[in-house]
């Protein structure tokens, strides 16, 4: 069994040998804890059947845990320091994939087809840069990847916002988004001492489940996102205030927002934060001939 790359003193060698220094704007901060890798890839339930995608692997202390736990993994890589860094310590593994291109400008259908041929079960897995973690999930979301789920260390903050229930004040446009794709449970919190360099704040990893349908149907499913984050604009606003400033024409249209509202059963004087998936299902498709 080869060393573990996650270890304070194996991490520190390696960004020595190389003289590397962490770029800010990358957001990269990498884990020293090989506890915290494993949970993370049990908790995506890799078998030997099994390919893992994974985005930003820095030096590859959780990409060799992939590797150890699947059939292939396929790691997106944008820094090219860190190219000959992995190759160094990805070496042990023949299973493994390292493409040195942006995830959010990758073709990742493209890259499935071609890198996972006959595999059925797929997991993306990956300790995300804290400063594009929403984009990468809405886009792995928002392009129907033929995967079974998402298993990622992000912001605390942030995976409270995603796993967020209404009627509390994290949950808004993403929680609705993203729960409208997926199943999605914080799974563990993660301390900032576990990371270098350290960050300011806690992390969590954060467990999304591929819904065979999304959990709600709507007419048009771009006007029922834009209904939802119109509805969060101004969190202290009532929705009638925040649906008539932030619509087109909303404030022209007053009067046929309050129908659609009355249509679907929700009074106009609540805020966004308190409506469930189903009732902005309903208010979507009762605004939606009025905008179409």
């Amino acid at each position: 069994m080869n060393k573990d790359i996650a270890t304070p003193i194996r991490t520190r060698g390696i960004l020595e040998k190389y003289g590397f220094s962490f770029k800010k704007s990358l957001g990269q901060n990498f884990l020293i804890d090989t506890n915290i890798l494993k949970k993370i890839v049990e908790f995506a339930g890799l078998t030997a059947e099994t390919g893992a995608i994974e985005i930003g692997p820095g030096i590859g202390a959780l990409t060799e845990q992939l590797a150890r736990s699947s059939k292939k993994v396929v790691a997106f890589e944008i820094d090219q320091r860190l190219l000959p860094i992995l190759a160094e310590t990805l070496s042990p593994y023949e299973n493994v994939k390292i493409i040195h291109q942006d995830v959010l400008k990758a073709d990742v259908n493209k890259v499935i087809a071609e890198e996972f041929d006959g595999l059925s079960d797929l997991m993306v897995v990956a300790n995300l840069p804290y400063y594009v973690t929403t984009p990468i999930i809405m886009r792995l979301l928002e392009e129907q990847l033929p995967i079974r789920g998402i298993v990622v260390m992000l912001q605390k903050e942030v995976a409270d916002r995603i796993s967020a229930k209404p009627g509390t004040k994290e949950y808004g446009s993403l929680s609705i988004a993203i729960q409208y794709y997926t199943e999605a449970e914080m799974v563990m919190v993660v301390p900032k001492t576990v990371f270098v360099p350290q960050p300011n704040v806690d992390s969590a990893v954060i467990r999304l489940t591929k819904r065979q349908a999304p959990r709600v149907v709507v007419k048009d499913e771009p006007f029922f996102f834009q209904i939802t984050k119109a509805s969060f604009a101004q969190r202290r606003k009532t929705l009638v205030n925040n649906l008539t400033s932030q619509l087109p024409d909303g404030k022209l249209k007053k009067n046929e927002i309050l129908q659609a509202l009355n249509v679907a059963g929700i009074d106009p004087s609540r805020r966004g934060e308190t409506l469930s998936l189903e009732e902005f299902a309903r208010l979507s498709d009762e605004l939606y001939p009025y905008f179409s």
